[in-house]
């Protein structure tokens, strides 16, 4: 190891030299083990790799993530999947291990937004992740360790090309960090916040009942929240994140965002989806992108001017409005979480169409009172945890 790698360029192509390095001399406690990861592959990789060391020290599960310009696209932990979630992340022909199965559920999350993305694991990459992996587009990995079996995988993929990165997991950042903008260095203690059930003990609405399940996504999703740009809201479910909204100016457009993505996570589930008609040997990304215009109010448009001809055997009928409403109504059980208060009952107006009753976020707004009455009056449950997770 050293403590400084070069690198290509940096953000865009014209920004040279560029570099990553130790300002105090140590070593770098990565090592890149194939490929020529760039600026923001490494943005990608450390950020990801904090958000899944820590999910793993919250739950005790395998955790993964799939990471898209410094944000997740996803985020779960190694719980059992049902049939039809395999079906839909594409993973119901291979066998998974819990560390595989904690990235199909990361992937699937958002697969659009997962096209092209970084990949970050808790545990050793083993067989089962690495053939999952080499057959979606992915830019690299970052992970404490690799089976023989799985680095040899992975260096494969990509014509050879392949990012891999393996990092020393007993690392330790120094406790202030810096950051230079426009030729001027911020400094701040890194947040170090541990985000643990104690977060979830006020609990102020009329309803105060979290199950047990409930608790562990509120935490997948306060976790997720800490390493997504702000602001952010995290819908989660089932052990996974189902839909996240980030970098966004406004807090309504972030609950949009992300209800909107854990619609059509939940859409996907829908029979006459999983029944589509691909014609053989249609790509996994073509599939996501015709299944995403299926669902929305595209497909019209589509019908009609007969593209459907290129993915399917056979049209498919239309997917309406009705069918989508009806299938929605039975999503339930859905935690939220946001990196900052609410500040109108507006956002829980919107998270109770897809499902949401279970709440976290940090309160502290003038209106405090407007979002709890609205939360009341659906028989939530909201806990404020008194710590904003604002991330830039």
């Amino acid at each position: 190891m050293s403590n400084e790698l070069l690198l290509k360029y940096g953000c865009n192509p014209n920004q040279k030299p560029s570099k990553i390095f130790m300002g105090d001399g140590s070593d770098l406690p990565i090592e890149v083990l194939n490929g020529k990861p760039g600026y923001i592959n490494f943005l990608d990789a450390f950020n990801s790799w904090q958000l899944v060391k820590e999910l793993k020290e919250a739950t005790g599960l395998p955790a993964a993530a799939s990471f898209k310009h410094v944000s997740p696209a996803g985020a779960a932990v190694a719980i059992p999947m049902s049939e039809t979630l395999k079906k839909i992340y594409f993973v119901d022909d291979l066998e998974l291990s819990p560390i595989a199965t904690a990235y199909a559920r990361a992937r699937g999350a958002d697969r659009m937004s997962s096209y092209g993305d970084w990949v970050a694991l808790s545990d050793p990459c083993d067989k089962e992740t690495a053939t999952l992996l080499a057959r979606e587009v992915s830019d690299g990995i970052i992970a404490p360790d690799y089976t023989p079996e799985a680095l040899e995988i992975l260096k494969t993929k990509r014509k050879g090309s392949y990012n891999v990165v393996k990092i020393d997991a007993s690392y330790v950042p120094a406790p202030i960090e810096h950051k230079d903008v426009f030729g001027i260095t911020f400094e701040q203690g890194r947040n170090e916040v541990k985000i643990t059930e104690e977060m979830l003990q006020n609990v102020v609405t009329d309803n105060k009942v979290f199950p047990e399940d409930a608790k562990r996504d509120l935490l997948i999703s306060l976790i997720t929240l800490k390493y997504t740009q702000s602001n952010s809201v995290c819908y989660a479910k089932d052990g996974q994140a189902i839909g996240i909204g980030a970098g966004q100016q406004s807090r309504i457009h972030c609950t949009r965002l992300a209800g909107n993505k854990a619609d059509i996570w939940y859409l996907r589930q829908h029979p006459k989806v999983l029944s589509l008609p691909f014609k053989e040997g249609i790509r996994r990304p073509d599939r996501d992108n015709t299944i995403d215009v299926y669902i929305s109010d595209e497909y019209m448009d589509v019908l009609q001017d007969g593209a459907w001809e290129a993915f399917f055997t056979e049209k498919p009928e239309p997917f309406t409005e009705q069918e989508k409403k009806e299938w929605l109504a039975g999503f339930t059980g859905v935690s939220v979480g946001s990196d900052a208060f609410f500040p109108f009952g507006d956002n829980i107006e919107r998270a109770r169409k897809s499902g949401v009753q279970y709440i976290a976020e940090p309160g502290g707004s003038i209106r405090d009172d407007h979002v709890i009455s609205t939360c009341n009056k659906y028989g939530m449950v909201m806990a404020f945890t008194a710590q904003r997770l604002f991330h830039h």
